[in-house]
């Protein structure tokens, strides 16, 4: 069992949080569920995450509300401030669900990368 402070990050009704929160579960890895829409973001948060990665890899384009935003709204999202200037204010653009894993950061739903990073629970 991890020792380590581990938070899922994302939306209740999220298929891809949901899978993330099972398979944790399956392997006793106990984590913290943050939802968004109720606990809200920080600027603070998407600051931590963007120490590990890119903007661009957090920001979900393929999701409804990406889709949904205008293209003006869309081609304005160009660099680290106004993307996160727009996933404070809609923070279902971001790719769900986001993992917190002690200082290890993980963004979607993959088990080979769930099992890579948890082995010790796996074996």
């Amino acid at each position: 069992m991890t020792t380590e402070q581990v938070t899922v990050f994302g939306i209740e009704n999220c298929d891809q949080v949901r899978k993330a929160r099972a398979w944790l579960r399956r392997h006793g890895i106990n984590a913290q569920f943050h939802d968004f829409r109720r606990a809200g973001l920080t600027a603070q948060m998407l600051e931590r995450w963007l120490t590990h990665l890119p903007w661009d890899a957090l920001l979900n384009r393929r999701g409804l509300t990406w889709r949904k935003l205008d293209a003006q709204a869309r081609a304005q999202i160009t660099d680290q401030t106004s993307a996160m200037t727009a996933m404070l204010a809609e923070p279902t653009l971001i790719k769900r669900p986001v993992i917190e894993a002690g200082d290890r950061l993980i963004v979607g739903f993959s088990e080979a990368v769930l099992q890579a990073t948890f082995p010790a629970e796996i074996s």
